[in-house]
C-alpha cells in the first residue's frame, strides 16, 4: 500500500514569526517514523527559514509555484534551481488559483512540470473543474484535458515522480467539499487516464491527493476512499492542531 501524502499549502498567509512557530510545533509533534508522508508549502520569502527548521526531519518543504526558465530577466519570478538551493524537495504546479487568477494554461503548466523535474524537484500537479463545468457534466472532459496537455511529452519514469492533486475549483476555500464518492469517482478517472497514457504500474505508483476544504472533520471519510492517497490541505494547514488531526487520520488508514 502506498503511503498517504498530506501536504499543507499555506498560500499567502502568516508572518515570518507565525510561520516559524507553526513549523516548530509540527517538528515537535510529527513522528519521524510515521507511515504518512508530510509536506509544508510556505510562501517564497519564508522557504529558507522553514527548510532550516525541518533540516534532518522527514517533513518535506516545497514551494507553491515556480517559473519555467532556469534564469534570466524575469523580474519577480523564482526558478526551480533557486528552490532546490534553499532546500526544497517539492513544488505545487497548476493550482486552481494559478489557473484562474493568473491565467496559467495547460501548456505553461506542462513547461513548469518539465522544468521542475529537470532540476530534481517533485511536482504536485493540480487538476480540477469549476462549478459551471461540473454542472454542465464536463468534469471528465476538463480534467482529462488538463492531464493530457499537462503531462504531454513526459516519459513514464518522469510521470512516476509526480503527485496529482484533484482540486475541484468550487471546493477551494468555499467550505464546500466533494462527497467522498464524488472525489473517488474523479480519482478513479484520473488513475485510468494515466493507465491509458502510460501503463498499469505507473498509474498505481502515482499518488492522487484530494484538495478542497479538507479538514479534521471530513478527513477520515475522504482519506478512506480507495483511490484517494492523501490530501492537499489549505486553510486547515495553518493551525497545527487541525493539520495534525488530518495527518493522524491518514496514519490510521495506512
Amino acid at each position: 500500500m502506498k503511503k498517504q501524502f498530506i501536504a499543507g499549502n499555506w498560500k499567502m498567509n502568516l508572518t515570518l514569526d507565525e510561520a516559524g512557530d507553526l513549523a516548530r510545533k509540527l517538528y515537535v509533534e510529527l513522528d519521524n517514523s510515521s507511515a504518512v508522508d508530510i509536506g509544508v508549502f510556505p510562501a517564497f520569502v519564508f522557504l529558507r527559514d522553514i527548510c532550516d527548521i525541518f533540516h534532518g526531519n522527514k517533513v518535506y518543504v516545497g514551494a507553491q509555484n515556480m517559473y519555467l526558465e532556469k534564469s534570466g530577466a524575469f523580474t519577480g519570478e523564482v526558478s526551480g534551481g533557486m528552490l532546490r538551493d534553499v532546500g526544497c524537495t517539492h513544488v505545487i504546479i497548476g493550482h486552481s488559483e494559478r489557473r484562474t487568477i493568473f491565467l496559467e494554461t495547460n501548456s505553461v503548466i506542462n513547461s513548469k512540470i518539465k522544468a521542475a523535474l529537470s532540476c530534481g524537484l517533485k511536482p504536485i500537479v493540480c487538476v480540477g473543474e469549476k462549478q459551471e463545468e461540473r454542472d454542465a457534466d464536463k468534469t471528465y472532459e476538463v480534467v482529462g484535458d488538463q492531464l493530457s496537455e499537462g503531462l504531454a511529452g513526459l516519459t513514464s519514469e518522469e510521470a512516476g515522480e509526480l503527485t496529482i492533486a484533484y482540486e475541484p475549483v468550487w471546493a477551494i476555500g468555499t467550505g464546500k467539499t466533494a462527497t467522498p464518492e464524488q472525489a473517488n469517482e474523479v480519482h478513479t478517472f484520473i488513475r485510468n487516464t494515466i493507465k491509458s497514457k502510460y501503463d498499469v504500474d505507473t498509474a498505481q505508483s502515482i499518488r492522487i491527493q484530494y484538495g478542497g476544504s479538507v479538514n479534521s472533520k471530513n478527513a477520515d471519510e475522504l482519506l478512506g476512499q480507495p483511490e484517494i492517497d492523501g490530501a492537499l490541505v489549505g486553510g486547515a494547514s495553518l493551525e497545527s492542531g487541525s493539520f495534525l488531526d488530518i495527518v493522524s487520520a491518514a496514519g490510521r488508514l495506512s
